[in-house]
């Protein structure tokens, strides 16, 4: 069992019980302990935490009738204010259950909610955070008061009206739209400044992983910046961008970026799509991995579950195991039997294996040529000349029907971007007249001697 030593804070801490859901086949490395340092971190006044273990979810509390009642006997010895639940409750589920127990209820959910609203600091942040709440909220109205009832009869009363619920759904939905509106805005701006970023042909690096497994830490340690860190989860919400330099190299742009966890809700990572979008323009992921936690296999595998929830599963990954002083683990390279390099153990607090890092980083996003060959329709003559600026043009002649056929060596980063491009240019239905040029042959890497 765990219980909470006490913390100084200013604001009055709610008293909070813990229930911690373990399913059948289900097997559970931390006893909690992620759960009851999100609550802590959410400053509650942990009262105690209580393990249930069910065969599957009753649909009507998720705990069952049997379990509710000691729950309620629980609550009320311990006045407590509050029930949090390591799971994510249905609408339902929660309303039965703050019925049975008499206080209010919260699932994981709700949670880890409540974490990013009071972690936001960035104006967009605050949006993002709103944009989730509302759209959680928008499921869970109730009818909490008589003056939810439809108004009939009487003098100006007649007609059809509107229920106090149907005027807040009306409202939470208006807000919702606006806040919308204001992030395709933020998203806008975002892209200008990525754009503005991209004109240098800078390789991005990003920064992904569990909740505090160390990213901002390291974040500091290779850019020799100082933003916030700390030993804490979702310590940091906002992405920063920082250069990498190395000395007889090009530069490397490295970005660190949000926190993921385990069950994290789907309308929050909607929300944090535009900051996220850092991580699909990368040219290399390093994946942040805690190597001391007891479950880092369970941490991976939520990581790469959010990375294939935004499109991101795609891009090459670097593994990093962070905190080797903790592990006693050697720092440096760890390779496979082929000498394949698979993953770098590092220790960001004191530096051990980050010049190893940094030469896998190179080697990963080193500059190497292409050789393509391509064919150009005649309406697209501005990517031919835009061609003979970022390539060196091998070949080119021109065939009855005005197509252009282009053999030409280019940089991998100039072509990666300039394909995305085409893409774009060819989606656009606005434009019948642009279309994807076909690529007749790319040739294989070299690198830049």
């Amino acid at each position: 069992m765990l219980t909470h030593s006490a913390v100084a804070v200013d604001a009055p801490r709610e008293r909070v019980l813990l229930v911690h859901v373990i399913l059948h086949g289900e097997v559970d490395l931390d006893d909690g302990a992620e759960f009851f340092h999100l609550a802590t971190d959410s400053n509650a006044d942990v009262l105690e935490l209580i393990p249930v273990t069910r065969n599957r979810p009753d649909p009507a509390t998720f705990i069952g009738s049997g379990k509710v009642q000691e729950l309620a006997e629980k609550v009320r010895e311990t006045a407590a204010d509050l029930v949090l639940f390591d799971r994510s409750l249905s609408p339902v589920q929660e309303r039965n259950l703050e019925r049975a127990l008499q206080c209010r209820v919260i699932d994981r959910v709700g949670l880890i909610l409540d974490i990013f609203a009071r972690r936001a600091r960035t104006h967009e942040g605050k949006l993002q955070v709103e944009l989730a709440q509302l759209t959680r909220l928008r499921t869970r109205l109730i009818r909490g008061w008589t003056h939810l009832e439809r108004q009939r009869g009487g003098i100006g009363l007649r007609g059809p009206g509107e229920t106090q619920l149907e005027t807040d759904r009306r409202l939470i939905g208006d807000r919702i739209q606006s806040l919308r509106h204001k992030l395709v805005k933020v998203a806008a701006h975002r892209a200008t400044q990525r754009r503005a970023r991209q004109r240098a042909p800078l390789p991005t690096v990003a920064l992904v992983g569990y909740t505090n497994a160390g990213k901002s830490t390291l974040f500091n340690a290779l850019t020799e910046r100082s933003n916030y860190a700390a030993n804490r989860l979702f310590a940091t919400l906002d992405p920063a961008i920082g250069r990498l330099q190395v000395a007889g190299q090009d530069a490397v742009l490295l970005a660190d970026t949000v926190g993921f966890m385990r069950d994290l809700p789907t309308d929050l990572i909607a929300a944090f799509r535009a900051t996220l979008e850092e991580v699909n323009q990368a040219q290399l992921l390093l994946h942040v991995v805690d190597g001391s936690a007891v479950d880092r296999d369970t941490q991976m595998a939520a990581v790469e579950s959010v990375l294939k929830e935004i499109a991101a599963d795609s891009l090459p990954v670097l593994v990093v195991f962070n905190k080797v002083d903790m592990t006693g683990e050697a720092s440096g390279g760890l390779y496979d039997a082929s000498g394949t390099l698979i993953a770098v153990n590092v220790s960001a607090e004191s530096g051990a294996g980050l010049d190893a890092l940094l030469q896998a980083i190179l080697e990963r996003v080193g500059r190497s040529i292409l050789r393509v060959e391509l064919l150009l329709s005649p309406e697209e003559g501005a990517l031919r000349a835009c061609l003979h600026r970022l390539a060196s043009v091998i070949d080119e002649d021109f065939d009855e029907e005005g197509k252009t056929r282009m053999v030409f060596d280019i940089d991998d980063l100039a072509w990666r971007r300039l394909r995305a491009q085409m893409r774009d240019n060819g989606c656009q239905a606005q434009d019948p007249t642009s279309t994807i040029p076909e690529i007749i042959k790319e040739g294989d890497w070299y690198a830049v001697e």
